[in-house]
């Protein structure tokens, strides 16, 4: 571990290659993450001159399009082009839109724990009341879909100093949150596992249009250089390819189509492992 980081340097030249399955080169995975924002708290905003208001139609109201709407556009987008879906979801959905979480059983999404909510961070929380925290985010989504998490995405993509080996003591096999890597690759903990998946930081529908400024177009035109650029790189070993989208930004009608297209795209090439982060997961640990 180097300067607070959990993890050691590794040039990606100078490691053994990865080999995915069925000689796949490149493996993908769709992160559709499902957030509820507890209303009267700011959060991601539209516009932030309002953000600070209670209440803030604005803003509640474009976040609230996700989950009444958007989220509804994506579905009908990954049932189409019959891409498996990796669910990064807080746990205060599984109560407040029960729909969503019986939409993703049906259709065996792979969920990942995404803490409570995304106005809730981890960040200056003791040992015991994070450890108190997790378990019952990760038991409150195994309650609602059958299955427990075995992955994990911070809201906001926060830690502590503490939340890697709370991780690792309530069997998390793998985090999202450490966006340093095309590759799966090791945490320094004395159990070996969590492991960190790639999760793009940029290839994010949030940085893409809030930051970034992007249009519909500009961002699936992002998405397919991304794929392209890492397909050509993932000649001599294998490589991920992550894209996180969220219903109240890419589920917008100005921007869905977009995205479809730069979807397909990912569906035209041999080699490619349409997946899920837990397969990633699984397939990295049966490395040599």
């Amino acid at each position: 571990m180097t300067l607070g980081r959990p993890y050691a340097y590794s040039p990606l030249p100078a490691r053994t290659p990865l080999r995915w399955p069925d000689g796949a080169r490149l493996a993908v995975y769709v992160a559709l993450n499902l957030e509820h924002y507890e209303s009267g708290k700011p959060a991601l905003s539209l516009f932030s001159g309002t953000a600070s208001f209670s209440p803030d139609p604005l803003n509640e109201g474009w976040r609230d399009y996700g989950p009444r709407v958007g989220i509804w556009r994506l579905i009908d987008v990954l049932d189409r082009l019959e891409l498996p879906v990796t669910a990064p979801v807080n746990s205060d959905v599984c109560r407040e839109y029960p729909e969503i979480v019986a939409a993703g059983v049906e259709r065996d999404w792979v969920w990942v724990g995404h803490g409570k909510n995304n106005s809730t961070l981890q960040v200056g929380m003791d040992e015991e009341a994070e450890r108190a925290y997790v378990e019952d985010v990760l038991e409150t989504i195994e309650a609602a879909t059958g299955v427990r998490p075995r992955g994990w995405l911070g809201p906001a993509l926060t830690e502590t100093p503490n939340t890697l080996r709370i991780l690792s003591d309530l069997g998390v096999d793998y985090v999202l949150d450490w966006s340093h890597d095309d590759q799966p690759a090791p945490l320094d903990l004395p159990s070996g596992r969590p492991v960190t998946l790639p999760y793009a930081s940029e290839l994010n529908d949030i940085p893409a249009f809030l930051l970034h400024g992007m249009t519909g177009a500009d961002f699936a035109s992002e998405i397919v250089s991304a794929f392209d650029a890492l397909y050509a790189a993932s000649e001599s070993t294998g490589l991920v390819f992550s894209l996180g989208l969220h219903p109240f930004l890419s589920g917008q009608p100005q921007r869905s189509g977009h995205v479809a297209r730069a979807l397909e795209h990912l569906r035209g090439r041999e080699r490619v492992w349409l997946t899920t982060a837990d397969a990633i997961a699984d397939a990295y640990f049966e490395q040599p």
